[in-house]
């Protein structure tokens, strides 16, 4: 074995590339968005997947039973909803014809097999999302978002089109700001769907309907069977023998229920979550395999299991798997098919062969082999918070086999604030963070007040305290490290995208933490978002600050715009120029701002890219750029030459 070589951390030398991560990878996107969706039709199994090396556009793709693998989305088409912006639920499939969104123009196209897409919606600004067929009337119900009409916002409805496009679509319900989950009977006679208005989020309340199909495809009766302002319901569905189940957090967990003769009854009680925040649609935590028996998969103490859930009983059977992650589950007899994920285990499709329990990937994320001596396992901490509080935490120490730091040396710290809020961080292998721990970094993934996996009373810890506590939890964080004496206190950096990038830019300007900083398309101006922001996300911030304009102190303390004399540290801002969640002007005012004031400060804009970047080129061209700026930041060599940045100010 060779001897390790003395270097300082940072300068390490790693086969983990940032063009590897773009090309050979789905990114640095979130794994549910990057891999997402999973539909079975007979015996072929589909799903869809980013390619960030084809211009970052969708691909379905299909898998048959003798293991041939084939994309069924032609290169022109980019299989994407906008629905939300956040998209998701952008297929459906039915004997072997596949009807999709496609991003370009938004409309729906139906592929039959062997054929090309031909579209069955109209040249209108309509967006489509989360379908579900209607067999015996030969329609499709589907989520429709309307944006004809200029200056207003847009108008979400339920919708049932004729499946080979001879009509523009009736509208099945309306009336209320949002709806999900369209979900039809087995035998076509009743549909569920989920639906809430403003200013909640489908994770603080969402009410629950079931309606009758009437022969002509129209809604008859229609009657509210859960949910409300403060309970939160996720993926209604029918069992083969027509109960609607459902998942609900009226307990504080997200819990399975079903509904029986007028009666809502709990499968199974378990302080352990079964649902996710509903950001995109088609999430998808269980699935029956039998009218008596569910595949389900819950979060435990942050960590995801699958299981088996007899009906009858309502016991659950723990299914041993390897996996720590796991969405998308879809099951049939004998079967389940779910994406998954571990620490030395990329996002990938499996199947569960149920009668032997052998477990075949499908498909893999990544093709990528790496010795292990380069991946920094996570080890999953609590730490001590505000409040005589706890806080959780995924730490990722410094991991090389080729090399060591000097004695006495401790490793600068990459503390990352996960997007959202409301959402969490995941324990798959992901590349971006050994890319980093691989080169002498410490990172440290943490999990705030605010996000999900631990029950309702821990997401709620957000309420009005955005900017504040998961600011809080991340500072506390990193002091312990320090305290644990893993990390080096003087070159603590703190990263993230979006509501991260906004968690970012407040540690960075009302703590005096951190000595540098990333904002992947943040939030500096939370007035600006309020106002400028799209539908879905419009009143979010009612419950996280406050609502707007009659708590406008709270919009203007919080935003980082209106401080920048307090932020005297370095930042370096990534952005997409088509972002229509996080504009431009909110990277490029704080850009102008700490530059006036002598503060170095980067900034790396992106043509083409919207709200998260998709393209292989950009990922990599991020990546460098923010090693570079630590690089001149902490003032250590790199191992590797990369494409400089231009740091004002330097």
């Amino acid at each position: 074995m060779s001897k390790a070589t003395v270097a300082p951390y940072g300068s390490w030398k790693s086969p983990i590339s940032s063009d590897l991560i773009a090309h050979r990878t789905m990114g640095t996107m979130n794994p549910v968005s990057s891999l997402g969706q999973i539909a079975l039709d007979g015996d072929d199994v589909y799903w869809n997947e980013i390619r960030p090396a084809e211009g970052g556009r969708y691909v379905i793709a299909r898998r048959t039973p003798e293991g041939r693998t084939s994309d069924i989305t032609p290169s022109s088409f980019n299989a994407r909803t906008r629905v939300h912006e956040y998209g998701g639920g952008a297929f459906a499939v039915s004997e072997g014809t596949v009807y999709f969104s496609n991003f370009s123009d938004q409309r729906l196209y139906r592929q039959d097999p062997r054929g090309e897409p031909t579209p069955i919606t109209p040249e209108k600004e309509f967006r489509y999302a989360d379908a579900v067929i209607d067999r015996r009337r030969g329609r499709l119900i589907c989520v429709r978002e309307d944006h004809t009409v200029s200056g207003r916002e847009a108008v979400n409805t339920l919708l049932s089109l004729d499946l080979e496009g001879r009509d523009e679509g009736r509208v099945l319900v309306s009336g209320n700001d949002f709806y999900s989950s369209p979900r039809l009977g087995p035998d076509g006679s009743r549909l569920a769907w989920l639906t809430w208005n403003h200013p909640h989020m489908p994770w603080d309340g969402t009410e629950l309907w079931v309606g009758e199909m009437e022969s002509d495809g129209s809604l008859g009766a229609s009657e509210l069977v859960a949910g409300g302002v403060d309970e939160s319901i996720f993926q209604p569905e029918w069992s083969p023998d027509g109960v609607l189940h459902f998942v609900s957090d009226r307990t504080g967990w997200w819990n399975l229920y079903r509904w029986v003769d007028g009666r809502i009854e709990p499968l199974c009680e378990k302080e352990a979550e079964f649902g996710y925040p509903q950001w995109v649609f088609a999430l998808s935590q269980y699935a029956f395999e039998s009218a008596g028996r569910i595949i389900c998969a819950y979060a435990d103490e942050g960590v995801w299991h699958l299981a088996s859930l007899d009906t009858a009983l309502g016991s659950l059977e723990s299914i041993e798997t390897s996996y720590t992650e796991i969405w998308s589950v879809e099951a049939a007899r004998g079967r389940a098919v779910f994406a998954a994920g571990s620490p030395n285990e990329p996002p990938s499709i499996v199947e569960l062969h149920l009668a032997t329990g052998q477990l075949e990937v499908l498909h893999r994320s990544s093709d990528v082999a790496l010795d292990e001596g380069y991946l920094s396992r996570p080890e999953a901490i609590e730490f001590p918070t505000e409040h005589g509080l706890m806080a959780h935490a995924l730490f990722y120490a410094p991991q090389s086999p080729d090399y060591i730091a000097p004695a006495g040396e401790k490793p600068p710290l990459l503390v990352i604030s996960h997007g959202g809020p409301t959402g969490s961080t995941w324990t798959t292998l992901r590349l971006e963070i050994q890319y980093w721990t691989s080169r002498g970094v410490a990172v440290l993934d943490v999990n705030y007040g605010g996000s999900t996996r631990y029950g309702r009373a821990y997401r709620e810890r957000l309420k009005g305290q955005w900017g504040v506590v998961d600011v809080d939890d991340c500072v506390n964080g990193a002091l312990y490290l320090v305290e644990r004496g893993e990390v080096d206190s003087q070159r603590l950096a703190i990263r993230g995208g979006s509501a991260g990038g906004y968690t970012t830019l407040c540690a960075l300007t009302f703590r005096d933490v951190f000595s540098a900083g990333a904002s992947y398309y943040g939030v500096s101006d939370l007035e600006a978002l309020a106002e400028e922001t799209h539908k879905f996300e419009s009143r979010y911030l009612d419950s996280m600050i406050g609502p707007y304009p009659e708590r406008r102190d709270l919009y203007q303390e919080r935003s980082p715009i209106n401080f920048t004399e307090r932020l005297s540290c370095p930042v370096i801002f990534f952005q997409g120029l088509e972002d229509q969640v996080v504009p431009p002007n909110q990277a490029e005012l704080m850009v102008k701002a700490l530059g006036a004031k002598g503060v170095q400060v980067a900034y790396v804009p992106f043509e083409g890219e919207q709200h998260g970047f998709r393209r292989a080129e950009n990922i990599k061209r991020a990546l460098d750029a923010e090693l570079y700026f630590y690089s001149k930041i902490f003032d250590f060599e790199l191992a590797d030459p990369v494409e400089p940045v231009a740091i004002e100010n330097l």
